[in-house]
């Protein structure tokens, strides 16, 4: 499936786009910074796709191991050509591996997305010297070993320990239990000959917590495991086929003194202690990890968004009207509403991860001069969106599998394999409701301060303004106006955040620890989390149309999205807003009419927002979401193609049906 090779439109879905009212590539240059990003951004794309040492079969019918063998052989061609042919910098290089592994995992991304990260972040010039550039050079391979078999989210709860011994002036890794081992990393199993290892610091008869460690697990010279090191892969998983998940058990395993990361905290020969300047320090590698989430969770609701939208152009069943030709499944309402407020929630998550982005990179350079009071912000920032986007991007691709009818369910549609690799991240680097709370934490002490009068600001200054009173009938409101729903949005954040604020302080007056009075309001806390989440997204989407450097076409079109954003979320959180009256339920009528009236104006322009996405048919990798719309002759090769195909007459008919059909012949 080529995107440069394209075949005859399917007719259907030429004439969508020729009815379309904006130009796509517009808005492909506004998601993509501009007309060189795009034209950079296909160019490396075609260097991967028309590379001839990248071709394979399709994924669904290779074996376990066969994909991990691919995965590697992919991930060293990756690494060799982004030297050969000067490769470089974080946009050029993450397009690139897009193209080059087209739906699969590479098995090798914890190195370059923790392991390299954290060396940078948290090691000493020193240790910079000595461990980055091999690992830079790859003449190491290393993972992040942190979750644990019996603790993931819970950093406190870590078992696997790190004594210091200053006699030998060494560590002593130890894995104490069986729910101590190491568990999930990626690359970990048969991949990485080190790892970082996250453990609980002892020295001098105290515990200092987690602090990160290298340890080698394998021989350099020929990849077995060394002494005092069990590891291997941790089995099958619901998707991540490429990747070798490992399990490591350490026992009793050295390592020098140096090879405990010492940017921020450091352990003196003698065994003498020295606590970092600010304990929240070691934050920056987490963030990068969750801002990546964000934009990986955007680029998969993105591609099952392209999926279903053209499939539901393409495909044609029963009968709206008697006697008139079977319509397009897209025309039928009860599709929109399935497909296009996931469209909608597609292009705010993308916007919301060019946010992150550009604030994680803004802070690195604050934390760097030494300015850390955007710090608390962002990383509560970070995790709430980590957990937003991913808890709707898994649901969405699920919505959009079923949207597709039986045929979703095939491989050939891709999504199957994008929702088991993509729902992933509702549990890894923090599992979404932990996550809720860790930024729920964040509101309600920015709530408490702003009972003191403490002027609040970033996406919290809204806190500072805390209205919680009743304000419909205040006169007629236009809620489509893109204020208008911003300050809904608003309204209700601040609203949930005060109630759960006020709920965790009556608790703790009746008397309640701290602790109990926390899980007892948990429920509220989360909801208050996800209305904080929303409505930076709503207000982030605003501000990214009303800066959006396009013609007015494609504002309009813009503008539509970000209204059935705003105006599904209200009817989808209907209780939130009318529960104190902040809307009346004759303004929650006008809400249903507006989001009717939206669908309607998003349907001609669905297939053209769809292909700005500009994702070539070899990285969306789905039959049924082609972009000449050909599925069903496709559909048909496809499955021509499958391995039970081989022969007309399987192996095991000789072995198994023929015996079992002569005998029960033979009774008759």
């Amino acid at each position: 499936m080529s995107s440069a090779k394209r075949t005859k439109t399917n007719p259907d879905l030429q004439k969508e786009r020729d009815g379309a009212s904006f130009n796509p590539f517009s808005l492909t240059c506004l998601l993509h910074g501009g007309e060189d990003n795009v034209e950079r951004k296909r160019e490396l794309e075609r260097l991967a796709l028309d590379d001839p040492e990248l071709q394979h079969e399709h994924l669904s019918f290779l074996s376990r191991e066969e994909r991990y063998t691919l995965g590697i052989k992919k991930t060293i061609r990756f690494i060799n050509n982004c030297w050969e042919l000067d490769i470089n910098g974080i946009k050029d290089v993450n397009i690139y591996k897009t193209a080059v592994f087209r739906g699969m995992l590479e098995p090798l991304s914890v190195h370059y997305g923790m392991f390299l990260p954290t060396l940078l972040s948290q090691g000493t010039e020193a240790q910079q010297d000595k461990w980055f550039s091999q690992a830079l050079n790859y003449a190491i391979i290393g993972t992040y070993a942190q979750t644990e078999m019996g603790h993931g989210t819970f950093l406190r709860g870590l078992e696997t320990t790190a004594t210091y011994d200053p006699k030998t002036e060494e560590f002593v890794l130890h894995s104490p239990t069986l729910s101590s081992a190491k568990w999930w990393p990626g690359g970990l199993g048969k991949s990485s000959n080190h790892a970082l290892v996250l453990a609980q610091l002892y020295t001098q008869g105290q515990c200092y917590g987690m602090h990160p460690f290298i340890v080698q697990l394998r021989s350099t010279e020929d990849h077995t495991p060394l002494p005092g090191i069990t590891i291997g892969d941790i089995g099958p998983k619901f998707g991540f086929d490429e990747v070798d998940n490992g399990f490591l058990m350490m026992d009793h395993v050295r390592i020098p003194r140096e090879n405990m990361l010492m940017k921020h905290s450091q352990v003196l020969p003698d065994g003498t202690y020295v606590k970092p300047a600010n304990s929240k320090l070691a934050y920056g590698t987490m963030m990068l990890v969750r801002s990546y989430i964000v934009s990986d969770a955007a680029q998969s609701l993105c591609r099952a968004c392209t999926i279903a939208v053209r499939y539901s152009c393409v495909r044609r069943q029963s009968e709206m009207k008697p006697g008139e030709p079977e319509p397009q499944v897209l025309d039928y309402q009860t599709q929109q509403y399935k497909l296009f407020p996931l469209l909608s929630a597609a292009y705010a998550f993308y916007f919301a991860s060019h946010y992150m982005m550009d604030t994680y990179f803004q802070l690195s350079g604050n934390i760097s001069q030494g300015d850390l009071s955007q710090l608390p912000e962002i990383h509560a920032l970070s995790a709430g969106l980590k957990a937003f986007t991913t808890q709707v991007m898994s649901s969405g691709i699920d919505t959009c599998r079923m949207a597709c009818g039986g045929h979703g369910y095939s491989h050939a549609s891709g999504l199957p394999l994008l929702f088991a690799n993509a729902t992933a991240g509702c549990t890894y680097e923090g599992e979404n409701t932990v996550m809720f709370l860790q930024t729920a934490r964040y509101l309600v002490k920015c709530y408490g301060a702003s009972k003191t009068n403490e002027k609040l600001s970033g996406t919290v200054a809204y806190l500072s303004r805390v209205q919680t009173a009743a304000v419909a009938g205040k006169g007629a409101r236009n809620l489509l106006n893109l204020e208008e729903l911003v300050g809904a949005y608003q309204h209700r954040a601040a609203r949930l955040v005060g109630m759960a604020a006020n709920q965790l302080q009556a608790q703790a007056k009746a008397g309640k620890s701290p602790e109990d009075a926390w899980n007892s309001c948990s429920v509220q806390l989360v909801k208050c989390a996800q209305a904080h989440c929303h409505f930076f997204m709503v207000r982030n989407f605003v501000d990214a149309v009303r800066t959006a450097d396009v013609d007015s076409a494609t504002r309009a079109v813009l503008n539509t999205l970000c209204q059935l954003y705003a105006i599904h979320g209200i009817i989808e959180h209907s209780g939130d807003f009318l529960e104190d009256s902040y809307l009346s339920g004759q303004e929650l009528q006008q809400v249903n009419s507006h989001l009717v009236s939206l669908l309607a104006k998003v349907r001609p322009d669905a297939v053209a927002l769809v292909d700005a996405f500009d994702f070539p048919d070899e990285i969306l990798q789905s039959v049924l979401g082609r972009y000449d719309g050909n599925v069903y002759e496709n559909l048909y090769d496809w499955a021509k193609k499958s391995p039970l195909n081989k022969s007309q007459v399987h192996e095991s008919y000789h072995k198994y049906l023929k015996p079992f059909l002569q005998q029960n012949k033979a009774k008759l």
